[in-house]
């Protein structure tokens, strides 16, 4: 314990640098002053990123913590902020990212009175974060940020919460330091693992499902290296596909929102499925069907960091509570005996190659042509980021991602995460390119971040698929309910003006071919850049038109 006397907001803000923080997001709030006088002290080595709404700021906190497998740290006022940032603090959770999530909160002699933008943080974040705390002792301060660190970290990684009663970041206390929190994550056991494998080693028609957060780069390139010594075909998960270079031999595909109908029918086909990292949540499993519940007529082998997520709905064969690193680096020198079926892993990589092919749309526009030509004018380690809506469909089949952290996406579909990611990842890495992946109502959910963008300098290139619809929503209303269109028109403004007007350029393409000319300025310039991509809404898939769909 140390003997200077200090505030509660200088005791956290020196416990958050003791926890190695770099960058914290957030708007700032009255109910936290005391820390953001703390904060005043670490600004050379712990920067506070003033953002312009907490959803934009939490998006930014997730992206940054997936980019760099760090912790997120979050900072945002009670009541409003709170309730503003949640929409990030879910994704963390259904995306397993690590966050500390700081909010500002009435008084402890306010408490429970309804005071002004009182919430009870406990019963507001229940559902999506992995634990809520509020400090209410200055003398526990440590206590918490280490525990609060630690937890995040842990098994299933995801959003810790912690409530700062404004009285106690403005009582008098003292320190108590603790080093910075362990990253705990279960281990192998042999047994188990032993039985799993000579399942493995019999197949002859084994897939591989990769995904999830726990992963590191030497982790990631490991698994690539094992798949294409023992031909074995690798799939990702929803919005995982940086998981494995794409130009792998290994690589056959991911599974979600638009995959190939040939990929489902192999997994279907499968003898062993290996799954590495990841939930099997809805969107992967393709809404559930893509194995029996609750028992795989595959022989399924789910490794998780996470023991309460194996057995949540699918009954594997052989349950690994284990971390992807763990895990790949026993995998590598135990399978040995694995032959699996060198036609089976050869078709389902052509089977790839062939679903990537460019295929045309109605309009001007050729999105999978700009997607597919897209890596040969970026560097292999340009990041990409997108939010959700009908046009990832065309970056996510026919973008071929370059490996490990070259994608950041939300799996739990959320709008508006585009910006706000590529503006973290430029942050993170200044020297990469960055390239924001948005649809025209997705940048308009967040797009005050531009300003955030300015202040600090960082300059990523936007991309804007502007079909003037909510495209997504739009595609189920004519399914469900065909030409009864209500609420999915936009009214948008004029994006290469609201660019300029934050000093940004600007550009509209209506032309394929005037697309890749304004990239290569955006590039060249280093300036970052908005691009408006105007495509047709009859564009609503690679497949279909929007008036066939029925």
């Amino acid at each position: 314990m140390t003997k200077i006397k200090m505030h509660g907001g200088k005791i956290l803000a020196n416990a958050l640098a003791r926890q190695g923080v770099e960058f914290a997001f957030g708007v700032p709030g009255e109910s936290y002053l005391a820390l953001l006088d703390g904060l005043y002290d670490h600004e050379d080595s712990l920067q506070f990123i003033t953002c312009r709404q907490e959803g934009g700021a939490a998006y930014m906190a997730d992206a940054y913590a997936k980019l760099t497998s760090k912790v997120g740290v979050l900072m945002v006022t009670r009541g409003p902020g709170a309730s503003n940032a949640m929409v990030g603090v879910h994704t963390a959770f259904q995306d397993s990212t690590p966050l500390v999530v700081l909010i500002g909160q009435v008084g402890t002699d306010m408490a429970e009175r309804e005071a002004f933008q009182e919430v009870d943080l406990r019963k507001m974040y229940s559902e999506c974060a992995k634990w809520v705390g509020s400090i209410d002792r200055v003398d526990r301060i440590d206590e918490y940020v280490s525990r609060a660190f630690h937890l995040a970290q842990s098994g299933r990684k995801g959003p810790v919460v912690l409530a700062l009663p404004e009285d106690v970041l403005f009582a008098q206390g003292f320190e108590k330091p603790t080093l910075s929190a362990h990253v705990v994550q279960p281990g192998l056991n042999p047994l188990i693992f032993a039985q799993a494998m000579s399942a493995l080693d019999q197949a002859t028609h084994p897939m591989v499902i990769i995904g999830g957060s726990s992963w590191d780069a030497f982790t990631s390139q490991q698994l690539q290296k094992w798949a294409q010594e023992k031909n074995v075909p690798v799939a990702t998960s929803f919005r995982y596909q940086d998981l494995i270079d794409n130009d792998s031999p290994a690589f056959v595909g991911f599974l979600g929102l638009g995959t190939n109908p040939k990929l489902v029918e192999r997994f279907k086909q499968a003898d062993v499925v290996l799954v590495i990292g990841d939930r099997l949540g809805e969107i992967t499993s393709l809404a559930y069907t893509l194995f029996d519940v609750p028992a795989p007529k595959q022989v399924l082998i789910h490794v998780h960091p996470g023991s309460e997520e194996l057995g949540f709905v699918y009954r594997p064969s052989y349950a690994i509570n284990c971390s992807p690193k763990l895990f790949v680096e026993a995998l590598m020198h135990n399978s040995k005996n694995l032959k699996p079926n060198q036609q089976n892993y050869e078709q389902a990589r052509a089977d790839q190659i062939e679903f990537m092919q460019p295929v045309p749309i109605v309009g001007d526009i050729q999105l999978a042509n700009i997607f597919s030509e897209l890596r040969n004018h970026i560097p292999r380690d340009a990041i990409l980021t997108n939010g959700a809506g009908n046009f990832t469909t065309w970056l996510h089949r026919f973008y071929s991602y370059g490996g490990f952290r070259t994608q950041l996406a939300p799996a739990n579909g959320s709008m508006g995460y585009g910006l706000p990611a590529a503006i973290a990842a430029k942050i993170a890495y200044p020297e990469r390119v960055v390239i924001g992946v948005t649809g025209d109502g997705d940048f308009m959910m967040t797009c005050q971040e531009l300003a955030t963008a300015m202040k600090y300098q960082v300059k990523p290139i936007i991309l804007i698929m502007n079909n003037g619809i909510y495209g997504t929503i739009r595609m189920h209303q004519e399914r469900e309910f065909k030409s009864r269109v209500s609420g999915t028109n936009l009214t948008n403004p004029n994006f290469v003006m609201f660019a300029k007007s934050f000093g940004i350029p600007g550009y509209r393409v209506t032309k394929t071919k005037e697309f890749f000319s304004a990239l290569q300025d955006a590039i060249k310039n280093d300036l970052g850049a908005v691009i408006e991509i105007v495509t047709e809404p009859e564009a609503i898939t690679p497949n279909k038109r929007l008036s066939e769909l029925s």
